[in-house]
Parts: C-alpha cells; sequence; structure tokens
C-alpha cells in the first residue's frame, strides 16, 4: 500500500489545498492529511481541533484520506503512519526553492526514508494562499472562489463571536 502524507497548517483550509490532497488521493493508496500547528504563525483564525474536523467533514465520504494532528516534524508523522513521501504543492518558484530546501533536509533526517512529491495545483488554484482567504475575508469580500462551503460557514461563525 503507498501513502503519502500531506502536511500543513490548513489556517483555514483553501481550494488549493483541497486540489492537492485529491490528485495525490488519485496518486496513493492512501492520504494523511497531517494539521500542524505553525508556531511562526501566530494568529491562527481555527484551532487544530477544529481545522482537523473541517477536513474531515469536507473528506467524510472518501476512503483514502486520514486526517491526523501532530506536533511532530513531518518526517515523524511520515514515519509514524508508515509513509514514504510527503506531499507538497507547488504554486511559485518561490514555493520551488523553499520546497527544494526541505526536501533536502527531511530526506537527511530520516535517514533517506522520507522522500518528497511536489504536485501543481490546477491553474485556478495557483495563486490561493490561507493568509490571502484570511485577508480578502477580513475586508468583507466574498471568498466562495476559493474555499469550500463549509470552510466559508465556519469562517463566518468564527467572525460573530
Amino acid at each position: 500500500m503507498s501513502k503519502v502524507l500531506y502536511p500543513g497548517s490548513f489556517d483555514p483550509i483553501t481550494r488549493g489545498h483541497m486540489n492537492i490532497i485529491e490528485q495525490a488521493s488519485v496518486l496513493f493508496d492512501e492520504v494523511v492529511v497531517a494539521v500542524l500547528c505553525n508556531p511562526n504563525k501566530r494568529n491562527s483564525m481555527f484551532s487544530v481541533e477544529e481545522r482537523v474536523d473541517m477536513i474531515q467533514q469536507l473528506y467524510s465520504s472518501v476512503d483514502n484520506i486520514k486526517v491526523v494532528s501532530s506536533s511532530l516534524a513531518a518526517v515523524d508523522i511520515a514515519a509514524l503512519y508508515d509513509c514514504k513521501a510527503i506531499v507538497r504543492g507547488l504554486r511559485s518558484f518561490t514555493d520551488f526553492d523553499y520546497e527544494v530546501g526541505m526536501q533536502q533536509i527531511n530526506k537527511e533526517i530520516s535517514n533517506g526514508a522520507v522522500n518528497t512529491v511536489c504536485l501543481f495545483a490546477d491553474k485556478e488554484y495557483q495563486f490561493i494562499s490561507s493568509s490571502m482567504v484570511k485577508e480578502v475575508f477580513s475586508l468583507g469580500k466574498d471568498i466562495l472562489s476559493y474555499v469550500d462551503p463549509i470552510v466559508q460557514k465556519k469562517m463566518y461563525l468564527k467572525k460573530k463571536h
């Protein structure tokens, strides 16, 4: 069975993230989506538990997508779930430069056990990021092109509280 890990903060999960998850779910027997708490991102909109819940709702009818949360390093999560690779989505050259460095580090600290597979988001999703979605949302603009209706609803509920 081929398993792959797709780690990220997913705050919130966007249609770009979903596009990568769905591509990976066709290529691999199982996709483990790992929701991570990124200490460099201090202004989280959703708790890790809320993000896990949203992603589980989005993929409740898909058998080969599993959602977990962890504070471990991505390579350690990959080992824990017997994933042979980490999936990363690429949008731009900036993403590529960052991912090349991360891939080298991850392969080194996993003693060569974990590879990185890069997938390109479809063109209509290549510009979407969670931070861009939050910014557009904070300006009171429609975000439905960038997130699933489940996520949009959760964002509106969060804003009311």
